[in-house]
């Protein structure tokens, strides 16, 4: 089966994949840099080190920062790529199988799942907010949301024709539902470590 979604349809997505697919390897370029300088000299000071709640060194150093043995950001320097090629293809009016549509509707959930067990960690153990870290959930979270109701509505997943046409309803609706999204992050930040004024203060600290 090969999709056939509207080619404006196809572009919005595919530049909208191509934005989040960037920042996504920036993120992980930036922190792959940081964990390769601090391995090769113990006393570098990390750049996104603002303060004493915001920084990636305790992170980088932590086991939750080499899950699988080797540092988490490396997954995203070869994840990310992926989904930039496929946002080019898209924006020049390729055609994917279903299949493709597929694995990488797998790969972002299993993303999502990933960063929403990082997010927790960060929060409830390691008690600090990694900038870079921070851009990978914010890209990842409507990423996900975009492919899937992408897939839904376009009948690429099985679904009811009701929940096709929510799907599509929905669509328009991603940023506001990945606003809502972010609103629970910093909800869960500000209960369990009073981020707001601690994280003020040391942007205060670092520029003031």
């Amino acid at each position: 089966m090969v999709d056939s979604p509207a080619p404006e349809r196809k572009r919005a997505l595919g530049i909208f994949l191509l934005v989040a697919g960037a920042l996504g390897l920036l993120a992980a370029f930036e922190l792959s840099l940081e964990k390769v300088l601090t391995l090769a000299d113990p006393s570098h000071v990390p750049s996104c080190n603002v303060g004493v709640l915001v920084g990636c060194s305790t992170n980088l150093a932590s086991w939750q920062g080499s899950v699988f043995g080797f540092p988490n950001p490396f997954i995203g320097m070869m994840a990310w790529p992926v989904v930039i090629t496929i946002a080019v293809a898209l924006i020049s009016g390729v055609r994917f199988p279903r299949w493709i549509w597929i694995g990488l509707n797998i790969g972002v959930f299993g993303a999502l799942i990933f960063v929403g067990w990082l997010i927790a960690q960060s929060v409830y153990v390691l008690d600090v907010l990694c900038p870079w870290c921070m851009l990978t959930w914010a890209v990842t979270i409507p990423t996900f949301w975009a492919v899937t109701l992408d897939n839904l509505r376009e009948g690429r997943i099985p679904a009811s024709t009701r929940v096709r046409r929510l799907a599509g309803a929905w669509f328009g609706w991603i940023t506001v539902i990945t606003l809502v999204c972010y609103v629970v992050v910093i909800l869960l930040a500000q209960v369990q470590m009073n981020a707001i004024p601690r994280v003020l203060l040391d942007l205060q600290h670092a520029f003031g």
